[in-house]
């Protein structure tokens, strides 16, 4: 059996890796999982599937946890540290799902065992792509992709080489508000936004889809999983999301992988790897859909994108400067303190006014996040007074 542990496990991809695991109980044995503040649900999750340790992120629920758990035998645990300890039990395969930066120390965790992670959580790799990656190399852990869209590249680099790599395509939905102007998206409600039109995703996640920083955050995930050079990583609107990503080597023929947009798909792949596994997922049908459609993106209307590609070629702190600026102005338009295009403007003036050192550990990535953070509710206040 494959030892497993699912960090994020209430979240929508924790949920996807979890329909997969219940489908196979005799090939998985669950040994962890966490959430963040959902003691109701992780507790069932646990029960459910007889995990060793169940975490909540939350400290101070501890108690409640313990309380669900009564009489199961699983062992209760809560706060950070306690994350982190659980990413370093022994098991064979990580899902590494926490949303956001809180993700980070749990996942470089986990790479330091020497396992496998499979990494759903792009905001760490932003943030720290350099020390998770130099992570993994040091301890031979094997980093597979899990986001759609690299693990699409990471398929189609099968049997090839980075050497040999003319072009990466990260195909993007371009999101809810494809067609509209900057002027129609000044009142775009959070609910709106959080209404992809393709995928299922978390809210978090569904408005950076929407202000496309989410297809920026993958620019600089991609820069540091497939080495290729920004100069040769492209983003290409495809409203259907068929095509997941492309790769086009020097000899001009180009791979694309295609499947359904479904979050289990690539979840499998990362799952079984280096075999397949079946899935409950819809096949593709072509004959169905009809027509691929494809368009330049528009940094115009869409500044994240520019901000992000400026903030992977700058390098250093400023990726992470810029996935905690918008970690914040995300959560203030859900929460309906600020509009939606106060998004990037409040991300790009945090990146104007604050830089930091290039960093050398994970404590100075922290710093750096935090200062961020601190000066986007500044930059907030001033927007809203």
């Amino acid at each position: 059996m494959k030892r497993v542990s699912i960090f994020g496990a209430t979240g929508s991809v924790g949920l996807s890796t979890l329909d997969l695991v219940r489908r196979d109980p005799q090939a998985y044995r669950v040994v962890a999982l966490t959430a963040n503040s959902d003691v109701d649900s992780l507790a069932t999750q646990a029960r459910e599937t007889s995990a060793q340790v169940a975490v909540i992120g939350q400290a101070h629920l501890y108690s409640a946890l313990k309380e669900a758990l009564t009489g199961s035998g699983i062992e209760a645990m809560a706060g950070e540290e306690a994350l982190v300890e659980a990413a370093a039990m022994d098991v064979d395969w990580t899902m590494a799902a926490i949303v956001g930066c809180a993700g980070l120390r749990p996942t470089i965790a986990a790479l330091k065992t020497g396992r496998t992670v499979a990494l759903a959580n792009k905001e760490s790799l932003v943030s720290a792509g350099g020390l998770m990656m130099q992570a993994a190399q040091a301890s031979g852990a094997t980093l597979l992709p899990v986001d759609s869209e690299h693990n699409a590249i990471f398929q189609c680099l099968a049997g090839g080489s980075l050497d040999d790599v003319a072009r990466i395509t990260l195909t993007a939905s371009g999101g809810p508000f494809r067609t509209r102007s900057r002027a129609e998206m000044a009142d775009i409600t959070p609910a709106q936004a959080v209404a992809h039109p393709n995928w299922s995703m978390g809210a978090k996640i569904s408005v950076d889809s929407a202000t496309m920083m989410n297809k920026g955050l993958e620019l600089i995930e991609a820069a540091h999983l497939f080495p290729v050079g920004l100069d040769r990583i492209e983003i290409l609107v495809h409203p259907q999301s068929v095509i997941h990503s492309m790769v086009e080597y020097r000899d001009r023929s180009t791979l694309a992988q295609l499947g359904s947009p479904d979050m289990r798909i690539p979840i499998a792949h990362a799952l079984a790897w280096p075999q397949r596994i079946a899935t409950p997922c819809q096949p593709l049908d072509l004959a169905r859909i009809g027509r691929l459609d494809f368009e330049a993106p528009d940094p115009d209307r869409f500044p994240a994108l520019r901000l992000a590609r400026a903030a992977a070629a700058q390098g250093g702190a400023t990726p992470t400067i810029l996935n905690a600026a918008n970690e914040v102005a995300v959560a203030a338009f859900l929460a309906g303190r600020i509009g939606f295009l106060d998004i990037a403007m409040i991300v790009e003036d945090v990146l104007e006014r604050y830089g930091a050192p290039t960093p050398g550990a994970i404590d100075d990535v922290l710093a750096a996040d935090a200062e961020a953070r601190v000066r986007a509710g500044e930059v907030m206040e001033r927007l809203t007074a």
